[in-house]
């Protein structure tokens, strides 16, 4: 009795805590909102003087749309979408008031390999305009350096570190860990999905063979892609670059200059005196730097009767309405419904992100491309990823638009069946006994063995959806069903490959997409309409408390710990059925 009241205790203690906590961060959310609002409205009377400079500061999340309130508070207000990078640059390249473009480049950028790509992209047409684009950073991620590779001057920190090495590709594996702890993971896949490895990770100790040759296919494509990029600006052969990442030449400062992949190692107070020079001044302090999102917020947009509407699918694919930077079906099917009921609407672009999910909110979407397409234009535009369910969304549309560095294809299914009674006996002495009506009432009860004919439905269950999935490819790419299996199987692909293949149509950006989109649509002056549409904070908060997320979840999203925590939530929330590529592989 007296342990009973001693956790009694404890318990009340720490939900006393949590609350406190809890009210603390939300009364913080609505400070922060506040202030948001109250320097919001000063932006959108910002005035660009002459001889200013655009300050791309690269050192947060990068999302596809730039956040709503809640995320970007959660990200210290300064999280920033792609989509008001890309305008910031096509702004600041015909605004005579801009003379250039300083990007600050930090190594907490996280933005893959294709959105670095088009962001490059989007610096080199800005440099037609014959203004200058200086870059400095204290270390550079080989990411970072990529993009910051066409800069006219590349200055680094003189102790600071370029990370710049190859890919590598390291996955996480988790079955001795399951093994310890008793619990059995039985990974269900069609016979013909050795590629399919997203679920390897619970029942092996690691890559298996064809997962191995497909990961080293596509990095390789990407680094033979990255690598030519780079030697054409900084004028330095493919050879010479390898040999420079294979013994770790350009690591640091003093080597890569040596090597000429930097400029010169300077600190940042001596990059300002340089740019101060470069605009015409003496003192940096006089320099006006032009920060994107109040920049774009200042602008006065056309609007024209004609519309394109650019739907973001970013993140994993799951059913129905959520808060957060996810691929819920339901919101995608809303959006697609809407821009495709609008008449002012002319064509649609569906902008994907995504390394796939649950299959059956793939399903719902792709059905809603489908009927959108009868009434409008759909061009898809693929970022950094686009792979199973992300694939399967977008196979429908009209066209298809990726960047070389895009990681696509993936076309395949997997299910999952834990085993969970042999830790709940031997790790917590719990036990279970079962009344059952029927033969197979309890078949599928995590806490025993598959039955025989549990086993067989779960492999009929992903067997179906895998002729489904390449059916619906065929038809959507107008290629035979027998081709489609044998360059799918689950295997993953880069742009340049996919559009090899015919998986995709074009190799482009988002700006691509819209032309392709226009195009289509016969229109040649159109606005953007953004979907989803952006929800204020009062509203995401309510949603976030509808949700009942727990304290921990909320923290955790700010966290270094992200994509560990991420992994057990995948596992805790997922759907039977998924089509989706690996949780983790960084590279």
């Amino acid at each position: 009795m007296k342990d009973f009241f001693k956790m009694m205790l404890a318990s009340c203690l720490s939900n006393l805590i949590i609350l406190v906590i809890g009210m603390f961060l939300f009364f913080a959310f609505i400070v922060g909102s506040v202030a948001s609002l109250m320097s919001s409205g000063e932006n959108t009377d910002m005035i660009v003087k002459e001889n200013s400079v655009l300050k791309l500061e690269l050192n947060k999340t990068i999302y596809e749309q730039t956040p709503g309130e809640l995320n970007s508070y959660l990200e210290g207000n300064q999280a920033l979408g792609a989509d008001v990078l890309f305008k910031a640059i096509r702004m600041a390249k015909d605004d005579d008031n801009i003379s250039g473009i300083y990007i600050k480049m930090s190594p907490m950028y996280n933005a893959g390999w294709a959105l670095t790509e088009e962001l490059r992209n989007a610096i080199v047409d800005f440099k037609e305009s014959g203004k200058f684009v200086y870059s400095y950073a204290d270390t550079y991620s080989q990411k970072g350096y990529y993009l910051v590779s066409v800069a006219d001057s590349i200055f680094i920190n003189p102790s600071g570190v370029l990370d710049f090495k190859g890919i590598a590709a390291e996955t996480l594996f988790i079955k001795d860990l399951l093994d310890k702890l008793d619990v059995k993971m039985k990974l269900i896949r069609p016979r013909s999905n050795a590629f399919k490895s997203a679920g390897e990770m619970y029942t092996m100790t690691q890559m298996s063979q064809a997962n191995k040759t497909q990961i080293r296919t596509y990095i390789e494509s990407i680094w033979n892609h990255v690598s030519g990029d780079i030697s054409i600006e900084r004028n330095i052969p493919v050879d010479r670059l390898n040999a420079i990442a294979d013994n770790l030449e350009a690591y640091l400062p003093a080597d890569a200059l040596k090597n000429g992949l930097v400029d010169a190692l300077v600190f940042e107070h001596d990059v300002l005196v340089s740019m101060a020079k470069q605009i015409g001044t003496n003192d940096y302090d006089d320099i006006d730097f032009v920060k994107a999102k109040s920049y774009v917020q200042s602008a006065v947009d056309n609007v024209s009767r004609n519309k394109i509407a650019v739907i973001y699918a970013q993140g994993d694919v799951m059913s129905g309405n959520g808060t957060g930077v996810n691929v819920y079906s339901s919101v995608i099917t809303n959006a697609l419904n809407n821009a495709a009921d609008n008449d002012n609407i002319k064509a649609i672009v569906l902008r994907v992100n995504s390394p796939g999910g649950a299959v059956v909110a793939s399903e719902i979407m792709t059905n809603a491309v489908i009927r959108a397409k009868q009434k409008k234009p759909i061009v898809v535009s693929m970022s950094d990823v686009a792979a199973s369910a992300g694939y399967e969304i977008s196979c429908n549309a009209n066209v298809i638009v990726a960047m070389p560095t895009t990681i696509t294809g993936s076309i395949g299914v997997f299910g999952l069946y834990p085993e969970v009674g042999g830790m709940l006996k031997n790790k917590l002495g719990i036990t279970t006994d079962t009344v059952l009506t029927n033969k197979n009432a309890a078949a599928l009860s995590v806490m025993r063995p598959l039955s025989n004919e549990g086993h067989e439905v779960l492999v009929r269950n992903v067997e179906d959806f895998y002729v489904t999935f390449c059916q619906r490819v065929a038809k959507g790419r107008n290629l035979p069903v027998e081709y489609v299996d044998s360059i799918a199987r689950g295997r993953v692909w880069t742009g340049i490959d996919a559009k090899k293949m015919g998986l995709v149509d074009e190799l482009g950006g988002l700006d691509m997409a819209l032309d392709i989109a226009a195009e289509l649509a016969q229109i040649d002056n159109y606005s953007i309409v953004a979907y989803p549409k952006e929800k204020d904070l009062a509203t995401q908060l309510m949603e976030l408390l509808g949700e009942e997320q727990s304290l921990a979840e909320v923290l955790s999203k700010n966290t270094n710990t992200e994509k560990y925590y991420n992994l057990m939530e995948h596992v805790k929330n997922m759907e039977p059925l998924q089509a989706r590529l690996p949780y983790f592989i960084d590279f």
